[in-house]
């Protein structure tokens, strides 16, 4: 307490004085302040550790309130200003979404359409049980390749996927079947796509119906009446694709470690409540 009152109040008395009227030496007060200047321990320590852990494990892709969630989960009780400040501190920064041009639908042809029964009921909370496709390129350094996907709108799953040289309409048929074969054969699912030739062909319009799924499409030129299979091509161009890759066997092994051991497992949805597409799935089966 002494050393604390000659700290501050030499400002208007001479050191000298104080100390000799408080009884205190004047390199013992400079040793008083040499430990006053000193740091102490860092207390957030443990949570900057965790935090770095959660950014790393996210493959550097998470922002503020998927890592809050993290950390609320491993039992820190963090608010979004502290994360913002040791995000900031660390010099840690999530990746934001990139807009993707859809170049890989033609509805120029004569196949007949269905109708849009779908009608943007996005929510995950839809009572209509649906799935919705769509189809994007991806680059390598040996050519395009082309990704047809499946995914289920209660759960955001990637169920199903198919990658070729080309578009034929097989394409689309494998992912569904993948998709299919992976949902022990379900029925009366409305399956939702753009209006592209393949989606259109005879041999998939025959195959839907014979499994028992309802088709549905999107509008012409109207790329928001598929916006959940969009959202998903952006999210992948921006956290794996992000670039163009050495091989086309790259490509397979990227993308396929990407949708089963990334985002269906582990990646947090905000559409979800930040859970990821199999815990929610979970969830659901257990409701």
């Amino acid at each position: 307490m002494r050393y604390a009152f000659v700290a501050r109040e030499r400002a208007h008395f001479p050191l000298a004085i104080l100390c000799r009227l408080l009884a205190v030496s004047r390199s013992g007060f400079h040793a008083y302040l040499g430990r006053q200047a000193q740091p102490g321990p860092d207390k957030d320590a443990t949570l900057r550790r965790d935090l770095k852990r959660c950014h790393a494990e996210s493959r550097g892709l998470y922002g503020r309130p998927r890592l809050v969630t993290d950390l609320r989960e491993l039992g820190h009780p963090v608010g979004p200003k502290r994360v913002t400040r040791l995000m900031r501190e660390e010099g840690l920064r999530g990746r934001t979404k990139g807009r993707t041009k859809p170049r890989t639908t033609d509805s120029g042809h004569a196949r007949p359409v269905a109708d849009n029964l779908l009608d943007r009921q996005f929510d995950v909370s839809s009572t209509t049980p649906a799935w919705v496709s769509d189809i994007t390129y991806i680059a390598t350094r040996e050519g395009w390749l082309y990704l047809a996907v499946v995914l289920s709108l209660q759960t955001r799953q990637v169920l199903g996927y198919s990658l070729s040289d080309r578009m034929p309409d097989d394409l689309v048929e494998q992912a569904f079947l993948n998709a299919w074969q992976r949902s022990n054969g379900p029925q009366g699912v409305l399956f939702h796509s753009d209006r592209g030739s393949q989606y259109a062909s005879h041999d998939s319009r025959r195959m839907l119906t014979t499994l028992g799924f309802v088709p549905s499409m999107s509008r012409k030129a109207n790329c928001w009446d598929n916006a959940v299979a969009e959202s998903f091509f952006a999210t992948l161009k921006n956290e794996e694709a992000t670039g163009v890759y050495p091989s086309k066997a790259d490509a397979h092994a990227g993308i396929a470690n990407y949708i089963h051991g990334f985002y269906n497992p582990t990646r947090r949805h905000s559409a979800l409540g930040n859970r990821s597409p199999d815990s929610y799935a979970r969830m659901l089966m257990a409701a």
